[in-house]
């Protein structure tokens, strides 16, 4: 398994809402998302900082699917580039409700 921290700094205005809007809008298109186990969107006001966090089966779809087209998108959606970093997921821990 391969994650991806996806990490979007505000030095200037910051607008939850419109961070909670793209969240919002962009859910469906990663549910069922071949080779996506798990996409987290989270968000820290008093750093003004967005952060997603995605963990896949397979490096080489992490590394094929965040492709410069795709991060100039997200560039627009959120105001500001990213930061991508990919990172060895050793163990994870899915606890489901029954």
């Amino acid at each position: 398994m391969i994650g991806v921290v996806v990490t979007f700094e505000y030095r200037e205005e910051f607008d939850r809402a419109r961070v909670e809007a793209v969240a919002k809008e962009a859910r469906t298109m990663f549910e069922g998302m071949p080779g996506l186990r798990a996409k987290y969107f989270t968000i820290d006001e008093d750093r003004r900082r967005a952060t997603n966090f995605y963990v896949w089966d397979a490096e080489d779809a992490a590394r094929g699917f965040f492709s410069d087209a795709l991060r100039e998108r997200v560039t627009g959606l959120y105001g500001v580039a990213p930061d991508v970093e990919f990172v060895d997921v050793l163990q994870a821990v899915e606890n489901h409700p029954a």
